[in-house]
């Protein structure tokens, strides 16, 4: 588990990648890596995310491949078993943490408040999603880490080529990109791959 708790650590940034199916998910899958990124977050807002996770693990073994938006147990289970190597949610759920402890799976959850940041934490998280990060702001990351700088954050939304080393200058440990991949792109492979490699290009 802590190796993939370091792996997410060391590769800085993860696509978290929605789409409206699998081959829409897998376009922005394939220009994400080739734009260098090598942790991938396959959301199950998507229908086809188990499928997409299965496609990855098998094709491309040393990119780190994890499911988001999972938020009831079955959903962490049928991502596990497709090969998911961490589970993120947009808030907290004990059921979910207890059996990411169980699988030795990293669970990265939700949280906005200190209160949830120090509940979750205190039930043995080791990295917090903030979420949403365009509300909460960088400055509530720079707060939380002067009275607590144990603190490990991954933040996600409102990170983009204009501030994301401001997030990492803040105190995050990883960032996680989702609209600023796919923005002004329709879908598009070449665009999607021009705007990863210029936020990559950002980080310090």
């Amino acid at each position: 588990m802590y190796q993939i708790l370091n792996k997410i650590k060391e590769n800085k940034v993860v696509a978290v990648v929605r789409g409206q199916n699998e081959q829409e998910a897998l376009n922005i899958i394939l220009a994400s890596i080739e734009g260098g990124i090598k942790s991938i977050e396959v959301t199950f807002t998507n229908p086809d995310a188990q499928r997409v996770i299965e496609t990855l693990k098998l094709k491309y073994p040393s990119i780190l491949v994890g499911a988001g938006t999972v938020i009831d147990l079955e959903t962490a289970r049928k991502a596990i078993l497709a090969g998911a190597s961490f589970i993120v949610s947009p808030n907290f759920d004990l059921d979910i943490l207890h059996y990411c402890k169980e699988q030795n799976v990293p669970y990265l959850p939700g949280c906005m408040t200190v209160n949830e940041i120090l509940y979750a934490m205190k039930k043995g998280v080791e990295i917090i999603k903030l979420f949403p990060g365009n509300v909460i702001g960088k400055e509530f990351v720079k707060a939380i880490k002067e009275p607590l700088p144990h603190i490990q954050v991954m933040v996600t939304g409102g990170v983009d080529q204009s501030n994301i080393n401001e997030w990492f200058e803040a105190g995050c440990v990883a960032v996680g990109l989702a609209g600023s991949i796919t923005k002004d792109t329709n879908n598009d492979f070449t665009k999607i791959l021009t705007n990863v490699k210029g936020i990559l290009q950002e980080v310090k």
